[in-house]
């Protein structure tokens, strides 16, 4: 058996030849055929009934004049009743067959008995005359039986001149057979019902091969195959699928996809932006999709964080024989990764408050050996206790406001850094904070040390270079961190919360593959816990980002509350 391999759109197919008579393209020329042949048995059925009912009644009404005029031959009406009628009346049957082209032409009594006919063989018979009129005095032609043969009957009543019913001349023909119908209906019928099978036959047969060569020549067995298997392997892999056509229709959505974007299956067949799926979603998958041109670059791991979830995303066009018929988007779940990031990127944030504060304690060693070694006593204790002091001042404005221990440590840990980048990081007088539960104290500074990262950034060259944390948790939870840098335009407020989106100059922040994760990670944090995060502008410049958390998020495990 042969086989055939058609590489198409990375996939291996294997064709196997199958005989004509099981192959599509055999099926589908014998269904056309089968066609054809109703059709023609249908014209041929018209044909016939047409032909029947045109001889009806032509011949019907010839029957009628022919059975006139024998009635009115005098020799008819005057030896109708004789007992020879069948002798002498013979010549005017005869010539009456032979004039009007009859089967039978005959002489009924009034109680149907054949008197005289051109069958010699049916003189003395009887005939039922059946729904004829011609008993009643009217002529009438109709359908009988004669001789076991359906024949066209013709009856004119022979009348005396009271009117009375002498006699009835009668007149029969034949129908002529299927054959002799189609015949008489032309000789052209049977040349356009021959063109039309041949024609018929031809069109089916180039269609087959169009079919054959459209479905790549695979079979219906072998067609319903591929599709058990692209169902159960869409639908069985862990990573997200969504296919779109050149028209932002979603043509293809697997379970985990589903899953991931938060939608059903009743989303395939609707263009993305109609399915409720979040706006960097959507300008994703559509950035291929609306351009005329199709030649938007493929793109690999992109992250987007949505309300619930951080996704990395990855996209390839489709083309089919050169034609570009879409693009797959295959995604997975970065959801925890992108948390073991935010923990390694605390990490990453204590390490340079460590360098930080020891290349200050460095500078203030060095300060102080100077000191010793010019003699410079007095000066020694007094730069001493000036840090003493500066310290205490800072520990002190931080542990009297915020109780939480991981937290209070971040914000002190962040003034040094910021000192570094030459920015002043003030806690806001009326801030307040419990301490809170593990799990919620780790998301917090998550959230928190995300968003002073941020602000310290965007600062950094501002004229006054100042960042202010506002912490309340009078009422849910409330983390509010302004800045003095050039603040967030309208158009970015809300895609800054999505991948790789950021307002920083490029260069600040480190390069820009790695920058804009920050804040998806806030928003993200922030949704698990049924909160919300808002961009604003701050009252003397700058941006102001405000993270809410409900109530509920505190609930579960607090601990007391500040210290005085």
């Amino acid at each position: 058996m042969t086989q055939v391999t058609h590489v198409d759109a990375k996939e291996v197919v294997v064709i196997k030849n199958t005989s004509w008579s099981r192959s599509l393209a055999g099926q589908f020329l014998a269904f056309q055929l089968v066609v054809v042949a109703i059709v023609l048995i249908a014209v041929a059925a018209v044909s016939v009934a047409q032909s029947t009912s045109e001889f009806r009644e032509v011949r019907g009404l010839r029957m009628i004049a022919v059975a006139e005029n024998m009635a009115s031959t005098p020799i008819v009406r005057d030896r109708y009743s004789d007992p020879f009628a069948d002798e002498f009346l013979a010549p005017e049957v005869d010539r009456a067959v032979a004039l009007s082209g009859a089967s039978l032409a005959e002489i009924l009594g009034p109680d149907g008995t054949v008197r005289a006919s051109s069958d010699p063989a049916r003189i003395g018979a009887q005939t039922d005359l059946g729904p004829s009129r011609a008993d009643e005095g009217r002529a009438w032609f109709g359908d009988a039986e004669v001789d076991g043969m359906h024949s066209l009957i013709g009856q004119v009543p022979i009348l005396s001149s009271d009117g009375d019913v002498l006699a009835v001349a009668s007149v029969s023909e034949g129908y002529p057979s299927l054959w002799q119908s189609l015949a008489g209906a032309g000789e052209r019928l049977v040349v356009y019902l021959g063109l039309g099978a041949l024609l018929g036959m031809a069109a089916s047969w180039l269609l087959s091969r169009r079919i054959k060569r459209h479905t790549r020549g695979l079979e219906v067995a072998e067609i319903a195959g591929l599709a058990d298997h692209r169902e159960a392997l869409l639908h069985s892999i862990r990573e997200g699928v969504v296919a779109v056509n050149p028209d932002g229709v979603i043509t293809v959505l697997n379970d985990s996809a589903q899953d991931l974007l938060g939608i059903g299956a009743d989303a395939v067949g609707r263009r993305a932006d109609e399915v409720g799926l979040e706006q960097a979603v959507v300008d994703f998958l559509l950035s291929q999709a609306n351009n005329p041109n199709g030649n938007g670059a493929d793109e690999n791991d992109v992250v987007i964080a949505t309300r619930s979830r951080v996704l990395a995303l990855n996209r390839r066009a489709a083309n089919s024989q050169g034609r570009r018929i879409g693009t797959v988007t295959t995604m997975r779940d970065s959801t925890e990764l992108a948390a073991l990031q935010a923990q390694l990127s605390s990490h990453r944030s204590v390490t340079d408050t460590l360098r930080a504060q020891t290349h200050e304690f460095a500078n203030q060693l060095h300060t102080i050996s100077g000191l010793v070694q010019l003699g410079e006593f007095d000066a020694v204790h007094e730069l001493v206790g000036t840090l003493t002091r500066r310290r205490a001042e800072i520990n002190d404005a931080v542990t009297q406001r915020v109780s939480d221990p991981a937290v209070a440590a971040l914000l002190i840990a962040k003034t040094s850094l910021a000192g570094e980048s030459g920015v002043t990081l003030t806690l806001d007088e009326d801030s307040r904070l419990r301490a809170l539960p593990p799990a919620l104290a780790t998301d917090v500074i998550t959230v928190l040390g995300n968003l002073i990262d941020n602000a310290v950034d965007a600062s950094v060259g501002s004229a006054s270079a100042r960042v202010t944390v506002r912490i309340e948790d009078t009422d849910g939870l409330l983390i509010a961190v302004t800045d003095s840098g050039p603040g967030v335009p309208l158009a970015l407020r809300e895609s800054v919360f999505a991948r790789g989106v950021t307002s920083k100059p490029d260069g600040a922040g480190g390069p820009a593959e790695k920058r804009g994760i920050g804040l998806a990670l806030v928003r993200l944090v922030t949704a698990q816990h049924g909160g919300h995060a808002q961009i604003g502008d701050a009252p003397g410049g700058g941006a102001s980002f405000v993270v809410r958390l409900p109530a509920s998020a505190l609930a579960t495990g607090a601990l007391g509350a500040p210290r005085a």
